[in-house]
């Protein structure tokens, strides 16, 4: 049996200390020996250590409940921080005093204990150093701790910690509350700021209008420029640490089963509005402007009803990175004209990435038609797609739309079927919570290409003639077959009669 040598023991401690010296989370994990460091908390770490080197002065961080966000943030930091400016200045806020007391404490506990003096240990605290709220280190660096609202005049910040400015839901829905937190954050808290200084607001996210939401306001009319790290507890399309989408966050401490299991309980209390917010850092408004929360129907994910119509639409995009979203939809009517939405694919993705995509759709679903924007693709990606779709022996009916006036009048197509309750979303499906969350911030949403790809979704369904629900086709010619035979020879004639679904079809 091997065993660790005196001289192998001090080599593995020097090690741990040079480490702790360096980064965050070395500091972290030789501090706190129990800390369990999952993906994000690196991601989280690494910020903060740009912070620490003066290369990112704006940086928020929004992190679900209980995945110690704050003890890196607000905990070890700060300790971290003064560790290696011992003379510089902090300030802690949080949305009251007692919690912004309690990080002071730890943080003063952390600067005082054996741990923190064999890493720096030319750094110690103040000897008149006893309220957790307010104290100092020995080389002239301070660190203040005050409920949001409160006084802090009279000292500076290099570094300006926010975390939580919102209680809970009540504070968060309140107009007052929410006013009340961005004057204080703007004639108090902004201007203790030393020259060069740093702001990091770490929270959950309550309300799209809470301080997070008004200071990203802000910045697209000329405010100071943010980082933002957005971590939700479960993945969706393009995350930021990678993960495959339905994948959780902190599998090891909340892995999926748990995070439905919230889910479900937040969904009885108050829908999935505060998931969403709370977990997903999306927060939603209760109601939305144009399409209100009140109207969406729910139905069991891959449980619609039988014999539907099946058509789709797409939105398409010509870039690949930033920009607009290319969405294809895909929706079945029933025989009382109720629309059920079954599928959805949305991405950042180059023209031959989301062709194949759409072909995909169309392969699994067969579509009676699809909707498009005229123009969008005629000249640039129209003939790859033909290609495409003749190699891959794969046929719709595509029929065009005019691109006219602006966004909400198109989307009049959709909102009064909304309205009545006629448009029934998938619970469950991963892709759902994206959706209703754009509808419902339209349009002043940052993203609008679902709300465009549903609202052709109802423009060709207003153009078609009401009618009693379809009978099966004859399978030797159905209108899949039809239009795979109008493609292959290239009859471009405007619209064409498909009988075997018990009406005169318009298809083009």
């Amino acid at each position: 049996m091997s065993r660790t040598t005196p001289v192998a023991a001090a080599a593995t401690e020097l090690l741990a200390r040079r480490h702790a010296r360096k980064d965050l989370i070395g500091f972290t994990t030789y501090t706190f020996p129990g800390f369990e460091v999952a993906r994000h908390h690196s991601v989280i770490a690494s910020k903060l250590e740009a912070v620490e080197r003066g290369e990112i002065d704006r940086l928020m961080i929004f992190c679900p409940p209980r995945h110690s966000k704050s003890e890196l943030a607000s905990r070890r930091f700060p300790a971290w921080f003064l560790g290696r400016h011992p003379g510089n200045q902090i300030i802690c806020c949080s949305y009251g005093d007692d919690l912004a007391h309690e990080f002071g404490r730890d943080v003063r506990n952390i600067v005082a204990g054996d741990e923190f003096s064999r890493v720096y240990p030319v750094v110690s605290l103040a000897p008149d150093s006893k309220a957790a709220n307010r104290w100092k280190t020995a080389q002239g660096g301070s660190y203040l701790a005050a409920g949001v609202g409160s006084g802090i005049t009279g000292r500076g910040a290099h570094v300006l910690l926010i975390d939580d400015p919102h209680k809970d839901r009540a504070e968060a829905n309140s107009q007052t509350v929410r006013d009340g937190i961005w004057n204080w954050y703007r004639s108090t808290a902004y201007t203790r700021l030393m020259p060069g200084g740093a702001i990091v607001l770490i929270q959950t996210r309550w309300h799209e209008d809470d301080l997070a939401g008004r200071l990203l306001q802000a910045q697209e009319n000329g405010g100071d420029r943010w980082e933002v790290v957005s971590l939700p507890a479960v993945a969706g399309d393009n995350d930021p640490l990678g993960r495959a989408p339905g994948e959780a966050l902190w599998p090891a401490w909340y892995p999926v089963e748990a995070l439905e299991r919230i889910r479900a309980a937040l969904t009885v209390k108050a829908g999935n509005l505060e998931f969403v917010s709370l977990y997903q850092q999306e927060p939603q408004a209760e109601e939305g402007d144009f399409f209100q929360r009140g109207w969406i129907r729910w139905y069991p994910w891959g449980r619609p009803p039988e014999n539907v119509r099946v058509y789709g639409a797409s939105d398409y995009a010509v870039t690949s990175a930033g920009g607009d979203y290319t969405v294809h939809l895909v929706v079945g009517v029933d025989e009382h004209d109720d629309i059920y939405v079954l599928d959805l694919w949305r991405e950042q993705a180059s023209s031959d990435v989301w062709v194949e995509s759409f072909l995909d759709l169309v392969e699994r679903w067969k579509p009676l038609q699809w909707a498009e924007e005229k123009g969008q693709i005629e000249k640039g990606v129209g003939p790859f797609l033909d290609q495409r779709v003749r190699e891959r022996g794969v046929y719709t009916y595509r029929v065009q739309f005019a691109s006219a006036a602006d966004k909400p009048t198109r989307a009049q197509a959709i909102r009064g079927r909304l309205s009545m309750g006629k448009v029934w979303f998938p619970e469950g499906a991963p892709w759902t919570d994206d959706l209703v969350g754009e509808l419902t911030k339209f349009p002043a949403g940052s993203n609008d290409d679902q709300v465009d790809t549903l609202s052709l979704i109802g423009r060709m369904l207003n153009e078609m003639v009401g009618a009693p629900a379809p009978r099966e086709p004859e399978p030797e010619e159905d209108c899949y077959m039809r239009a795979k035979r109008r493609v292959m020879r290239k009859n471009r004639k405007p619209w064409f009669v498909c009988e075997g679904y018990g009406r005169d079809w318009r298809l083009g």
